[in-house]
Formats: structure tokens, sequence, C-alpha cells
């Protein structure tokens, strides 16, 4: 069983404590295509759950990233500024977005299992 929970727009979230790590999924970073520029949200941002948080853009297109739970943005993954294809090689791990100081842990109840979302991308 995973210890990741998403959402319908293709983001995941892992809880560390008090702290969510959030990215795009491996579906996602798939019907994209090549990730070539991802624009982040500044440490200290507030970011309400449903709303945009950061951007990604691919050879194809360009998505909103949006934030799967309210909180406040404590870490950016620097990295994906200078290696954006970063995203498609590990969308699940190295390929992080943003790390979140969780402003209320009830809202994770709202997220996907694996299961949930695997049947909605089909």
């Amino acid at each position: 069983m995973s210890d990741l929970r998403y959402t319908k727009d293709h983001e995941w979230v892992r809880l560390e404590g008090d702290t969510v790590t959030v990215g795009i999924t491996a579906y996602a970073q798939e019907q994209l295509g090549d990730v070539v520029y991802v624009e982040l949200p500044e440490v200290g941002r507030k970011v309400e759950q449903g709303k945009e948080m950061a951007v990604v853009e691919s050879v194809k297109a360009a998505s909103e990233v949006y934030a799967p739970i309210s909180g406040e943005v404590v870490a950016v993954n620097t990295q994906l500024t200078d290696t954006p294809a970063t995203v498609n090689e590990d969308a699940e791990g190295k390929g992080w977005f943003v790390k979140l100081k969780v402003a209320d842990k009830g809202q994770l109840d709202g997220l996907l299992d694996e299961a949930a979302y695997k049947a909605i991308c089909g």
C-alpha cells in the first residue's frame, strides 16, 4: 500500500509529521510529456486547498498545479528550476514540487487513496 494520497487534479501528497510533500503524479507527467519549465511558489506563501500553487510547462501544454490541502510553503524543490525534466524521471520522488506545513490535517481525509486514484485514471 502506498503512503501517498492523491487529488482528482493529479497531485500527490506524502504526509511527514506536520508537513506534506506535494508533486504531480506519474500519470500527469505522462500526459504532459517532456517537462521544460516549473514555476514554484515562494517559501512562506500561504496556499489554499484547490487553488493554484505552481505551474508546470511541457512541450505539449502548460498546466496549473493546485494545492491539495491548505498550508504554508516551507520548502520548494529548487532543483526543478535548473532541471525540470526531473519531474519526468521521478515524478513521485525527486520530482516533488513543494513542502507545506499543514493547516488542517482533516483535509487529508478528502484525498484519494491509490486504488481510487487509479480508478479515475482509467
